[in-house]
């Protein structure tokens, strides 16, 4: 068993921020990261820009510049955060897995997996820093498990010239259906609302897919939501206007060569329902004191987007959570580090 005062779980932006501000304050700490650093990143479809501007996103007081000035790409941020662990050297256990935590009178046990390998730590305090989108939110449809579905996005070249139904009106779904039609993809686009949130669009995204949508170059159908999916066809069917439900006694049937549900993403609350961690509302967000991040359940603290739970409407980013690594050290530790808050970026507070 490896003993050490605190355990930090996850290595996305604010996890690597965290991490940075813990060695420099000199805190004994072991970092574990179930994949590799940024996992949801990396998740991202090639190219993909950020909703946010480079100076939000950039983390441990390090400047994120871009080829052209302009918001960083999926490669770049990447980039960027690889520099961020080579510059501080960064010691972070990738592809470890935490697969059971359990409570101690005098701290924590932590049990994990790589590979094959099992390891044992001991700690007297655990940082949760593991997200809010560890794993796709299903539909729970027939057909849903069939080698032609995806939730992710990945590339628009394999939709060349193919029927591709896009299932969503988030900001992942508008840029897949617009990047599969411009590589030639036959697009439609099924969303359960009768309209787009242009609040929560990417501004740039929405007003062409719009214009596509007007002249039938992409085939859209509001306020639908999919029944079941079998090899080459999709049913859709219209949701209730008073019950928002789907109406079982209406549909039709789309032929699909591919599926993406663009559904969005839900939160893993596993690690803290180990911990005995209280979660409330809808998005089961852990209960924390916002000025130290600390749970209901002593020594155990939450940074980053997982302070939100799974957001349905979000109001936790990276660039709002910067603040987090300040409280957290200074209660773990008692020592002030410098972090960007939310004020910088005219935002509110959380």
């Amino acid at each position: 068993m490896i003993s050490t005062d605190i355990i930090l779980i996850g290595a996305g932006p604010i996890g690597l921020e965290l991490a940075v501000a813990l060695k420099s304050v000199g805190a004994s700490y072991i970092h574990l990261e179930a994949g590799q650093i940024a996992q949801t990143v990396s998740w991202y479809p090639a190219q993909t820009r950020f909703f946010s501007s480079p100076e939000r996103i950039a983390i441990a007081n390090v400047p994120l510049h871009t080829i052209d000035q302009s918001k960083a790409t999926r490669e770049e941020y990447l980039a960027y955060l690889r520099g961020i662990v080579q510059q501080f050297d960064l010691d972070i256990h990738t592809f470890e897995r935490v697969e059971t935590v359990q409570r101690e009178p005098d701290g924590f046990v932590i049990r994990t997996r790589r590979s094959d390998a099992q390891q044992i730590y001991a700690a007297r305090r655990i940082v949760l820093a593991v997200g809010d989108m560890a794993k796709p939110r299903l539909l729970h449809v027939p057909g849903e498990d069939l080698p032609h579905v995806s939730h992710y996005f990945t590339d628009p070249h394999q939709y060349f010239r193919q029927k591709l139904l896009v299932v969503g009106g988030g900001n992942s779904a508008v840029e897949a259906a617009l990047r599969c039609f411009r590589v030639g993809a036959q697009v439609s686009l099924s969303y359960r609302r009768d309209h787009f949130d242009e609040s929560a669009i990417k501004y740039w995204l929405l007003p062409e897919l719009q214009a596509l949508i007007k002249h039938d170059k992409v085939a859209f159908h509001p306020q639908t939501v999919v029944r079941s999916i079998a090899p080459g066809k999709v049913t859709l069917v219209p949701v209730g206007p008073s019950t928002n439900g789907a109406d079982e006694n209406a549909g039709s049937t789309l032929d699909a060569d591919f599926v993406l549900l663009l559904t969005g993403y839900v939160a893993d609350s596993t690690l803290l329902d180990m911990l005995g961690v209280r979660l409330e509302g809808e998005n089961r967000s852990p209960v924390i004191d916002p000025q130290t991040m600390q749970t209901n359940v002593p020594g155990v603290y939450v940074v980053g987007t997982a302070v939100a739970g799974t957001q349905t409407h979000f109001r936790l980013f990276i660039e709002n959570c910067h603040i987090h690594v300040s409280r957290v050290v200074k209660a773990l530790t008692g020592k002030q580090v410098l972090a960007a808050t939310p004020k910088d970026f005219g935002l509110p507070e959380n």
